[in-house]
């Protein structure tokens, strides 16, 4: 993990907006394939929200991956107001009854210039074991007006999970992605799921690395 933490440092140094600061890895897990993934990028910002899963999408759709967006599944009453554990067991039953076995979970969890940075930044070493947890924690991204106050470096987290029947819907991986000052909305979210796709192959999870001809590196 390490050399892969260093190897992802010197590639996206100097030309990239994101830099990887954890990669955490279910010590369980060697090899992790995934037959249908829901895509949620939680945000309160709908064109970044569009553009993070469309883009996402395609990268699954190139390894021919089924992967629907939470654009698609959740209607904006749902995520304009809080949801209870109930609600979300629903929802996770009903993934589950459609084949889905795994969420790619993306969201911003603080920034260096909020006064809550210390409080958020505590938080980045907590795991939550389930996708609930981890969607009760942060929802108030969707709702909450100032969520993004003075933001200028996001530290966002991409977390997979594995929905599987029989496999306690337990956390897969982990990282922690730090966004430098975006401006531009379409190169961070390219340079953000560059750098997630490179840190899954290298994981053996769900992707896998690099064969020659492959055009998606950073």
């Amino acid at each position: 993990m390490r050399k892969l933490i260093i190897v992802l440092a010197a590639i996206v140094s100097g030309c990239s907006s994101t830099s990887l600061v954890t990669n955490w890895k279910n010590p369980d897990i060697v090899i992790f394939d995934a037959n249908k993934v829901l895509i949620v990028g939680m945000t309160a910002n709908e064109e970044a929200r569009v553009k993070f899963e469309n883009r996402l999408q395609a990268e699954f759709e190139k390894r021919n991956v089924d992967s629907f967006k939470s654009i698609d599944l959740f209607d904006v009453e749902f995520t304009s107001s809080e949801k209870s554990e109930e609600e979300l067991s629903e929802v996770e039953q009903q993934l589950l009854d459609k084949d889905f076995d795994a969420i790619l979970f993306t969201k911003i969890i603080g920034s260096e210039n909020r006064q809550n940075f210390k409080r958020r930044m505590s938080d980045m070493d907590r795991l939550f074991d389930t996708f609930n947890d981890d969607y009760l924690e942060y929802q108030p991204i969707y709702y909450e007006d100032e969520y993004y106050d003075q933001f200028t470096i996001y530290h966002a987290e991409t977390s997979l999970y594995c929905i599987c029947v029989g496999k306690e819907r337990q956390l897969i991986w982990r990282g922690n992605i730090h966004i430098m000052d975006p401006v531009n909305i379409d190169k961070t979210v390219d340079d953000y799921i560059k750098l997630v796709v490179f840190a899954l192959k290298e994981q053996e999870l769900i992707f896998r690395k690099e064969h020659a001809n492959e055009t998606t590196s950073i």
